[in-house]
């Protein structure tokens, strides 16, 4: 029996800065216009991590700004059964997308850059903050902030009709 693809995936380096933040985002979307995106999990991984690093202090600091709270953030590697769960998967980089592609088989349909639904013109992809300022981590938070509506408008015509 095939596993149900039920999980949005959000996929970055170390699962410390980035993954966090934009996992945190989404949850606090799909809770506050769900719509029918509740039916999915919402988790990040990193693809050169290891389990159990919590995430980056100017991450938390950044995160905790706006209200949301990833303190209880641990890291953890992405695994083939975490890629076979995924409906959708969003990386921050095309170096991601190009690690996806080389070390795991059954990649769903859609595997995106978190900001690649944006109009045209816009940067699609999101550097790493880590070992930067503060104000790196808020201009990497906003960045996915921004890119937030768009990924709901997706998963709903993509996933919901």
């Amino acid at each position: 029996m095939p596993i149900e693809r039920d999980t949005v995936m959000i996929v970055c380096t170390g699962n410390t800065c980035r993954s966090p933040m934009a996992e945190a985002l989404l949850k606090a979307a799909f809770n506050k216009k769900a719509g029918g995106l509740e039916k999915f999990k919402v988790i990040s991984c990193g693809l050169s991590t290891t389990s159990g690093s919590p995430a980056s202090t100017n991450s938390v600091k950044a995160m905790e700004r706006i209200g949301l709270d990833i303190k209880a953030h641990k890291s953890r590697p992405l695994s083939q059964s975490d890629i076979e769960r995924a409906a959708i998967i969003f990386c921050m980089t095309d170096s991601h997308l190009a690690g996806l592609e080389k070390r795991f088989q059954d990649l769903p349909e859609h595997v995106l850059l978190f900001r690649d639904l944006l109009p045209n013109g816009e940067s699609r992809e999101i550097s790493d903050p880590f070992g930067g300022n503060y104000r790196e981590y808020e201009e990497c938070r906003d960045s996915m902030v921004e890119a937030v509506p768009s990924i709901l408008d997706f998963l709903r015509q993509n996933f919901l009709t």
